[in-house]
């Protein structure tokens, strides 16, 4: 069995691994699993709408798997992605609500102001691992807390006291009326055509230019790397700036598609650390990044159809969805497995 093989077999083995496992939880639990994927299902697929809101939930999870994938893939683990894309969506929204541009400015502003806070939010973390070595894990879980409760203080004092911000102008919304009318008036918009470009842009970016090199370099030996004459320091910074960039086009996303404005919250989002099991199942690379994402969008939306149409309480859900990510962790055990069956075949 070729290693090609083995990296498709992996995440459709974890997959299915975690729904059968799901539906022996829901059985013992006293709930039909048939009825709940028959729910679920529908969720995803029982008609327009509900496809025009599992591609509009899909589109962040792109985005911010992107940003964990571009990390790993440079040999850096950014667990912060969820407080880069908090900041980056209070980043869109604010411009997208404070200035009054034509549309073909206000628009594109809006989105790279949502990339620029990303890229700011990452850059002190790649700055003290390039300068002080100190690891980009630690600084980014407590960024996380530090983002979420700063917007939550600029929320509070642009509103005056209110507990979300002002709608964004039409002119730099990427809501879009022809695919609502397409999917019965869903909330689907332009974000997800964003999101594939930015896939496009990061296997560009990785596989075909000299900077993806040397970033990639810096991540698999930073000795080999700095003796070839690559600046060390300089590729760290870059690798987490690009990253939290994609993480805060994923809050702009959230803020100039779904929501239109940003509110005061009491907990994360989930989008960025479900990032990181998006990364995982796509193996790091940026077309794995979309079946990871579709899988994860789907699961999260569909899900929600699960307590209406077949009674199955929110905490059985959220177990099924967390033990297909738990299989999906365990994907080295399963490449393992497959290998010593590859091997005894071909010893055969």
């Amino acid at each position: 069995m070729s290693n090609r093989m083995i990296n498709i077999l992996v995440p459709v083995i974890s997959v299915i691994l975690g729904l059968l496992v799901g539906a022996i939880v829901m059985a013992v639990s006293g709930y039909d699993p048939i009825l709940g994927y028959t729910a679920l299902w529908n969720g995803i697929f029982g008609d327009s709408y509900a496809i025009g809101e599992t591609i509009r939930q899909i589109t962040p999870y792109i985005l911010a798997g992107l940003a964990v994938a571009f990390a790993f893939r440079t040999g850096l683990f950014n667990i912060g992605v969820e407080g880069q894309l908090i900041v980056g969506w209070f980043a869109a929204v604010y411009v997208g609500a404070a200035f009054d541009l034509p549309k073909v400015i206000h628009l594109p502003l809006s989105i790279l102001a949502g990339a620029a806070a990303g890229a700011l939010w990452a850059f002190l973390p790649g700055l003290l691992k390039a300068k002080m070595k100190i690891h980009e894990v630690i600084v980014t879980i407590m960024m996380n807390y530090i983002a979420l409760h700063v917007v939550n203080a600029l929320i509070k004092t642009w509103s005056g006291g209110g507990d979300k911000t002002e709608r964004i102008l039409d002119s730099a919304s990427l809501r879009s009326d022809f695919l609502a009318s397409l999917t019965d008036y869903s909330r689907l918009h332009y974000g997800i055509i964003i999101a594939l470009m930015m896939v496009v842009l990061m296997w560009f970016l990785l596989e075909k230019t000299t900077m993806g090199f040397e970033l990639k370099s810096v991540g698999f030996n930073e000795n080999a790397s700095e003796y070839g004459g690559m600046k060390i320091g300089k590729n760290i910074i870059l690798a987490m700036v690009i990253s939290g960039a994609f993480a805060g086009l994923a809050g702009a996303m959230e803020g100039l598609g779904t929501f239109g404005n940003m509110y005061t919250r009491g907990g994360f989002t989930g989008i960025g650390f479900d990032g990181i099991a998006v990364a995982l199942l796509g193996a790091n690379t940026p077309l794995g990044v979309i079946f990871g994402a579709v899988l994860f969008g789907s699961l999260k939306y569909g899900a929600l159809n699960m307590p209406n149409a077949a009674q199955i309480p929110e905490e059985i859900v959220q177990i099924v969805i967390a033990l297909v990510i738990f299989f999906v962790a365990c994907g080295y055990a399963i490449r393992l497995l497959l290998s010593k069956i590859s091997k005894k075949k071909e010893a055969k």
